[in-house]
């Protein structure tokens, strides 16, 4: 797939971009997790915003970012529907309220790969450690 970015499209934006592209089918990530991926840990809102803003013009797999506690983040009848269909259909077990199991599908990259910046190797640790199950 091609990788489209916008004119005028911050370092951020496309590093976000290029994390939500390297979540796995069958995985999810949440949209702190991402961030922090990106570096910048506090800015799981601007993720959102990214994904708002351009997931089906640069064809990413938005489906697979999620709330932090685990849940579809979009409200019913406007995309919860289908972001629970296209997380089955990959796999993913979402009940009904659209929770889903972050021990069993949460996207955990290696460190190596992912932790470009401070912000992502310190999450990254403590999600391993446990300490936290995400920002957002």
């Amino acid at each position: 797939m091609a990788v489209k970015t916008g004119p005028g499209e911050t370092p951020f934006t496309r590093e976000v971009k290029a994390v939500i592209r390297r979540i796995p089918r069958g995985r999810v990530a949440t949209y702190g997790q991402v961030a922090a991926l990106a570096g910048r840990e506090r800015a799981a809102r601007g993720v959102a915003w990214i994904l708002h803003s351009s997931s089906e013009a640069a064809g990413l797999p938005w489906q697979r970012v999620i709330g932090g506690p685990g849940h579809i983040s979009l409200p019913r009848g406007r995309g919860f529907e289908e972001q629970r269909s296209k997380l089955v259909a990959e796999g993913v077990t979402v009940d009904r309220g659209g929770r889903i199991d972050l021990k069993r599908y949460q996207w955990e990259p290696r460190s190596a790969a992912a932790g470009r910046s401070r912000a992502a190797r310190k999450f990254l640790r403590g999600l391993v450690r446990g300490r936290i199950s995400s920002p957002v």
